[in-house]
């Protein structure tokens, strides 16, 4: 081999190596931890300066679930429209990435511009000095979700703290058919005309919006975290009757707890906590719709539970809306069964479960002593140990000990149904942490 050749194979060689590590670069920006991707990005891949630099764990800072199809968006969806959504951080990282759901759209639904930044203040559609970057999605600007699917978009540098208020806009030039969104969110997000998704100062943004929009997950690159717990649950997960902007949800009291504890030198596991909860979800049967609003525990665990990046604990409550909503009387074992399906999918990932005992609705216009029985049926087998690796007892912790049948009176939002916030806190402390510890159990 002459040297002018062997300079030549080395260069090749050289040239392979880089290629090969910018793929695995991308190929790793893209992924959203759960083994797949629904779209590809299009169009020119600009130079993005934000790339993350920093080493840590990717895990979920705040999530919701795509709960159904917004009314009124079937022709339009938010075409020629700013959707700033504002989320709420519960944990804090370098780097962070978004996912974007096109779930109950029926068309190809295009992004052309989005961006992520931190709110000036709370309540507030302004973005924070310094902080506005736009986001890409493959490289690109622009991406092109497909009916059903959605996308994950490349890391950007962006030190986001515990307990920090996000700004996610995105802009959509066409219609694209159904909007997929959260009703229920306790938080005002905001809208504006025109592309304006890298405004910072938030005065375009008139028109205040109790929904998430597209948005469904934030992720950070996070260096005080290892993994994300996933509570799976209803409208007692989604939090509707917490104060609207104030993060009561009992996700949020048990994200604050456990960080105070570890603060406090607890040697606890550092887990962030995300919130996939959906007002009326049950475990055995969706909503109408092709696809279904409301997606039934069971079809909707892979992608809300299982999906997050490095979850190690889901924490399941659901079962309540299977008897309520059930015109005829619900089967407590056919409930049972359904929950023990959720268990086996966590297992099979190596995912331990916390489940939740039902809690008491009598006064509830829903409520019947029958309907009772079922929930009390349910609730002998979840303490029995027959369902869940661990329990927390949520009915014990909330129950009036005049009446278990009812809420007690301070932790009822009113509706005999649905707690207040202060009983959303009491949820929070019938934890015991220590069950957060540890894996699913060998299966044999």
């Amino acid at each position: 081999m002459t040297r002018r050749s062997g300079y030549a194979l080395l260069s090749a060689i050289v040239s392979l190596v880089l290629a090969l590590s910018a793929a695995i670069y991308v190929g790793v920006g893209a992924d959203d931890g759960s083994g797949g991707r629904d779209t590809v990005a299009q169009g020119p891949a600009p130079h993005n300066s934000a790339a993350p630099a920093s080493t840590g764990t990717w895990v979920g800072a705040w999530s919701t679930s795509p709960a159904g199809a917004e009314p009124g968006t079937e022709t339009e969806g938010m075409a020629g429209r700013s959707v700033r959504n504002v989320v709420h951080a519960s944990v804090g990282g370098t780097s962070a990435r978004i996912t974007l759901s096109n779930l109950y759209g029926q068309t190809p639904l295009t992004i052309t511009h989005a961006s992520i930044a931190l709110a000036a203040a709370e309540d507030s559609a302004a973005a924070a000095v310094d902080t506005m970057r736009r986001l890409t999605f493959g490289g690109s600007t622009t991406v092109v979700i497909p009916a059903g699917g959605q996308v994950l978009s490349d890391a950007v540098r962006l030190t986001i703290t515990y307990g920090a208020d996000v700004l996610v806009t995105t802009y959509a030039p066409t219609g694209s058919g159904p909007v997929t969104y959260h009703r229920h969110a306790r938080q005002i997000s905001y809208l504006a005309d025109g592309d304006l998704t890298e405004d910072t100062t938030g005065t375009a943004y008139t028109e205040q919006t109790p929904y998430w929009r597209y948005l469904t997950a934030l992720d950070v690159l996070s260096n005080e975290s290892d993994g994300t717990v996933v509570a799976f649950g209803d409208s007692l997960t989604d939090g509707i009757s917490s104060t609207e902007g104030a993060n009561h949800r009992w996700t949020d009291a048990l994200s604050q707890r456990l960080r105070t504890a570890i603060e406090s030198g607890a040697g606890l596991p550092r887990y962030s906590v995300v919130n996939q909860g959906i007002s009326g979800n049950r475990v055995l049967t969706s909503g109408l719709g092709r696809p279904a609003d409301n997606q039934s525990g069971l079809d909707r665990f892979a992608r809300d539970a299982l999906g997050r990046p490095n979850v190690k604990v889901v924490v399941i409550d659901l079962g309540v809306n299977d008897i309520l909503r059930d015109p005829r009387l619900a089967d407590p074992d056919k409930i049972l069964d359904g929950l023990r399906a959720l268990v086996r999918q966590a297992h099979a990932h190596g995912i331990k479960v916390i489940g939740a005992t039902l809690m008491p609705f009598q006064g509830h216009r829903g409520y019947t002593g029958a309907r009772e029985d079922v929930r009390q049926r349910i609730n002998a087998a979840i303490r029995d140990g027959e369902v869940y690796d661990a329990v927390v007892d949520f009915d014990k912790a909330l129950r009036d000990p005049y009446n278990p049948r009812r809420l007690r009176s301070d932790y009822d939002s009113g509706d005999r149904l649905h707690p207040s916030d202060k009983g959303y806190a009491r949820m929070a402390e019938a934890f015991d942490l220590e069950d957060l510890e540890g894996a699913a159990p060998a299966e044999l």
